[in-house]
């Protein structure tokens, strides 16, 4: 019955304004597809995860202040077959990403030892030799940890981030970033960093030798008010080479501290030896 109205009405109505009417008819849905095309390219681009580099930037202020601070690290290491726990404790005084001092607190007979990084550069002081030694960033420090995980800890600026997927583990959604180093010196050539998503909480990393080959693996636990942030206040570093073999880091004391450039010179770090 329709058709046939519509059918009756066209032939009773002027030939333009019928040809106005298909015009209109015609239009309509046009727009109406361009509409919905743009609402859907506005959804897709609010959808879309943040960059990379930023994911890991929030996740290194999870971590620590970008500004000055001082904290103190307790390291245990097990490893199989000796029933000992090997314990070091550190005291870290850090200023920005280029800036960092560790003292080293225990135990006694490494009492009084040092390390300075500036930028990259490390140097360790020994009370029984008059002149600082340089290190590497990738060098063992005791245990799983490396000096690079205590005096370069962050992330950003060292590493150029590639998102590769999202995935869901332990009912927590996460980002899982590949960090190459963006150049040389820095303390894994590789890193695979899982992010979870909203809160920006590092969750685990896997780190890597130049040829591709897992060394280690490490959890951050516990999360603790700690200076206006709820920061990981435990490090779980396993050996991937040797099964057993792991260090935990705890940091204690956190505190944000106003720190002069002088305290970080060769010159200062000497007068305390």
């Amino acid at each position: 019955m329709r058709t046939g109205f519509s059918a009756s009405l066209t032939y009773r109505l002027p030939l333009r304004l019928c040809l106005l009417g298909a015009v209109a008819v015609l239009t309509v849905p046009a727009a109406t597809a361009a509409t919905a095309a743009t609402a859907g390219a506005a959804a897709t681009a609010g959808a879309a995860d943040p960059d990379p580099g930023h994911i890991v930037e929030k996740a290194d202020r999870i971590r620590f202040p970008a500004d000055g601070f001082q904290v103190d690290v307790h390291v245990s290491t097990t490893s199989p077959g000796d029933s000992t726990t090997d314990v070091h404790e550190y005291r870290v005084l850090s200023k920005g990403k280029e800036s960092t001092v560790v003292l080293t607190t225990a135990p006694a007979s490494e009492k009084g030892q040092m390390m300075l990084m500036r930028q990259r550069d490390l140097w360790v002081f020994l009370p029984s030799v008059s002149q600082p030694v340089r290190l590497p960033l990738s060098q063992k420090l005791t245990g799983q940890v490396a000096n690079g995980d205590l005096a370069r800890a962050n992330f950003s600026g060292d590493y150029d981030a590639t998102l590769l997927r999202t995935e869901t583990l332990e009912r927590k959604e996460l980002f899982v970033l590949e960090l190459k180093a963006s150049q040389r010196g820095v303390t894994y050539p590789k890193v695979t960093y899982w992010v979870e998503k909203g809160s920006f909480r590092p969750f685990k990393a896997e780190f890597y030798t130049l040829s591709n080959r897992l060394l280690k693996t490490c959890r951050y636990e516990d999360f603790r008010a700690m200076e206006g942030e709820s920061r990981p206040a435990r490090l779980v570093m396993e050996d991937a080479l040797r099964k057993g073999s792991r260090s935990v880091m705890e940091y204690r004391n956190m505190q944000r501290r106003n720190l002069p450039d002088e305290v970080f010179t060769k010159d200062y770090l000497k007068k305390l030896q």
